[in-house]
């Protein structure tokens, strides 16, 4: 559910977030940025990112990765990020087709992508084909599953053609949100990706170069995850 928003929800998405922006510059304290140490679970891991925005109904904010040695957890880098453009809801309760990204903690299960992988990448990644789509079909056995080629119960019109969008999905990482074992109706398709040209429909995306770093440090032996959330309030990231 990576597919940009048309211009006049993504200009009413940006109204939103300078509302926001407005609203703290009054007087509102400004969140700390969370690190790491301030999660309630970081995933067990050694690789982290925090993909935080400033309000629920915000449509940017930032990723930042982070890596724990022997001295502890460290930032390795940042990006401007992008987030569905109605803002973020509770991952636990979201409803598929709201253009929300879902919050919480998930794993980083494998990348993929229309381009070869970056140099230096240890994920599992698969590559976009014209046969790869992504079922976000509810009456589907594949319901939020990479399908290729499509399966006949998994309607087209309720499914990703993931060769269509070879922009965003130069390169991209899967988000599990709703994977291991997955709740119909709930959302499908929620993936790190490369910037269209507005917020996304629920995933999260970040500059071209900002992803080809990533995937370049990535490690499964990291077991590497991503923490979705608010600076503060009901959906602060630090919940997760």
């Amino acid at each position: 559910m990576r597919r940009t928003l048309p211009a006049a929800l993504a200009v009413s998405a940006a109204l939103v977030l300078a509302t926001t922006a407005g609203s703290a510059s009054a007087g509102t304290p400004a969140q700390a940025e969370p690190t790491p140490r301030s999660l309630k679970d970081g995933g067990g891991g050694s690789q982290l990112l925090l993909a935080t925005a400033p309000a629920a109904g915000a449509t940017s904010g930032t990723l930042t990765w982070w890596e724990r040695g022997a001295g502890g957890w460290r930032a390795a880098g940042n990006a401007p990020a992008r987030f569905g453009g109605h803002g973020l809801a509770e991952g636990a309760t979201r409803t598929q087709g709201t253009g929300t990204t879902p919050t919480g903690l998930y794993a980083l299960p494998f990348a993929f992508g229309s381009s070869a992988a970056p140099a230096g990448g240890t994920l599992p990644y698969r590559t976009v084909t014209p046969a790869s789509w992504w079922c976000e079909d509810t009456g589907s056995a594949s319901y939020n599953r990479w399908t290729d080629p499509l399966p006949a119960d998994c309607r087209p019109g309720e499914a990703e053609h993931l060769a269509d969008y070879p922009v965003q999905y130069a390169h991209a990482v899967l988000i599990g949100f709703n994977y291991t074992a997955p709740v119909k109706g709930r959302g499908a398709g929620i993936f790190l990706h490369v910037n269209g040209s507005g917020a996304t429909a629920g995933c999260v995306s970040v500059p071209a170069d900002a992803l080809d770093r990533l995937l370049g440090w990535l490690r499964p032996a990291a077991r590497p995850h991503i923490a979705i959330g608010t600076t503060g309030g009901a959906l602060a990231v630090t919940r997760y």
